[in-house]
């Protein structure tokens, strides 16, 4: 588990982590990831569709199929840092992925669901009342419900 990749930005290990998901390619997922992946979740209880694919749960067609709309490289230079991707899966699920990466490897992982999702990146400083979203999430609101926000502080 957790293979050292050197070569890849941490938005190509990402991306590299959702085509192996969606080719079913296990090896290749486990690959990517640290034995000891930190994971925590936010939305409703039947819309833990990572954990499943990661455990082997859900496989087949009835497993939850990610597209992320947009992957981002946020906060922390060089080989330690993050990427977050956010999409839809069908109408109603909106998704928000947060990965952190050290060395070329996933170590920690945060799954928002039905969320809109702001990051701030901790010890950079604030120039009076501004405060420093590197990220936010870019879902417009579901019609006729609202979403939750939380801020992810890195």
């Amino acid at each position: 588990m957790g293979k050292h990749a050197p070569s890849k930005s941490n938005r190509e290990v990402v991306e590299s982590l959702y085509a192996s998901l969606a080719r079913g390619d296990a090896a290749a997922v486990t690959a990517l990831l640290a034995a000891d992946l930190d994971w925590w979740f936010h939305g409703p209880r039947r819309c833990q569709h990572m954990r499943r694919l990661l455990t082997g749960e859900a496989t087949g067609s009835a497993a939850f199929r990610f597209a992320p709309a947009r992957v981002a490289e946020v906060g922390g230079a060089s080989n330690d840092g993050w990427v977050v991707a956010e999409g839809w899966g069908g109408e109603h699920d909106y998704w928000v992925h947060a990965w952190c990466l050290r060395a070329g490897v996933i170590t920690s992982f945060r799954e928002y669901f039905n969320t809109s999702v702001t990051v701030r990146e901790l010890g950079r400083p604030a120039k009076e009342d501004v405060v420093w979203a590197i990220w936010e999430s870019q879902s417009p609101r579901p019609r006729g419900r609202s979403m939750p926000g939380l801020v992810l502080a890195i």
